[in-house]
């Protein structure tokens, strides 16, 4: 008998110890397009200390970046006591009421037009604290902007800047900083899609968008100047971005550029830091290609009629079979808003 009890002692210890160290070492593999903060949300884990403790886990397999790889499993931290209950009561208050929350030991933000599965932002970081941006996607609503095609698939400009821009939005949020949104669509939120729907659905801040071209041009600076006066009071630092896509002939490939307003101090040195940031990006992960990425001035109406210091940029052109993978592909897409996010990081620091 007492032979019998010690054998099924030792066969539950066995059965046991296999289940202890895998719920010590839950693993979880990141979607397509997701980003660090995302990716812990998603499992249950959101939060500063979380996002700290994620990099410590992963230091060898993230080797220095703050980046994730499809693909990869990534070990995921313990969860903490009653973490789980917080993170899903926060949902549904801040679903309900489109605002910032405290969830753990980091800020949330609800962003409806992320799209559900990235609606809920985790602010992480604090280097974009007390900035404020104005992201605003090119054309939009009756006007499609540039298309270019890959076989029967029409690319539109206005759906692939307004991916970026969302992408670059929610970048500029997890840092800390006071995002706008500009030009808005309801449904479409955050895409991996490689080839993008088209829709007339966007509005400027949920106003209708003319079809004549001054006239939406001046609608969406005026949007952009009535804000800052507010804006302004509260940030010493506000800055506009203008997102665009290129139409050249097809057998002429680009690099991204960007223009400045020609009598502003402020937008030159934006400009020419989000260059040199793409510059010094394409020497670390494409060495020998080189950056042919350019920064002039241009007296474009938006940065000509906007009041903060602001950039335009041109991410390529839509007609160039090269240039369309900068777009098509998700990663792509998000690799440009992450870029631009450091090069306002960096523009942030040095008008300190």
């Amino acid at each position: 008998m007492v032979r019998i009890l010690f054998l099924l002692f030792v066969s539950s210890f066995l059965f046991l110890t296999p289940f202890h160290a895998s719920a010590q070492e839950e693993r979880a593999t990141p979607r397509s397009g997701e980003g660090i903060s995302a990716f812990l949300q998603r499992n249950k884990r959101p939060g500063k200390a979380y996002y700290q403790e994620f990099l410590k886990l992963n230091k060898k397999q993230l080797r220095g970046k703050q980046e994730l790889r499809l693909g990869v499993k990534y070990l995921l931290p313990p969860l903490k006591s009653g973490t789980e209950t917080a993170a899903d009561s926060s949902t549904s208050s801040s679903a309900a009421s489109t605002a910032t929350s405290t969830v753990g030991s980091g800020k949330t933000i609800h962003e409806p037009l992320f799209g559900k599965e990235l609606a809920k932002v985790q602010v992480t970081g604090n280097r974009l604290k007390g900035a404020c941006f104005y992201v605003v996607s090119g054309h939009g609503g009756p006007d499609p902007g540039a298309i270019g095609r890959i076989g029967n698939v029409e690319l539109h400009e206005d759906e692939y800047a307004y991916d970026v821009a969302l992408r670059l939005a929610r970048n500029l949020m997890e840092e800390g900083a006071k995002v706008y949104i500009i030009i808005q669509d309801a449904k479409d939120g955050i895409r991996d899609d490689r080839y993008l729907n088209n829709s007339k659905r966007e509005t400027c801040m949920g106003d209708a968008i003319p079809l004549n071209q001054v006239a939406r041009l001046r609608q969406r600076c005026n949007k952009i100047n009535e804000l800052y006066k507010k804006d302004r009071r509260n940030y010493t630092y506000c800055r506009s971005i203008f997102l665009h896509v290129d139409s050249r002939s097809k057998g002429h490939q680009t690099d991204v550029f960007f223009y400045h307003a020609p009598n502003s101090a402020n937008s030159k040195r934006l400009a020419t830091t989000m260059k040199n940031t793409f510059e010094s990006k394409y020497d670390k992960h494409q060495p020998n290609r080189g950056f042919t990425g350019t920064v002039g001035p241009r007296n474009l109406y938006v940065l000509a009629n906007s009041t903060p210091a602001g950039v335009f940029v041109e991410l390529g052109n839509i007609q160039n079979t090269f240039d369309q993978r900068r777009f098509v592909i998700n990663s792509n897409r998000q690799a440009l808003a992450k870029w631009m996010m450091e090069g306002f990081i960096t523009d942030y620091k040095k008008s300190k």
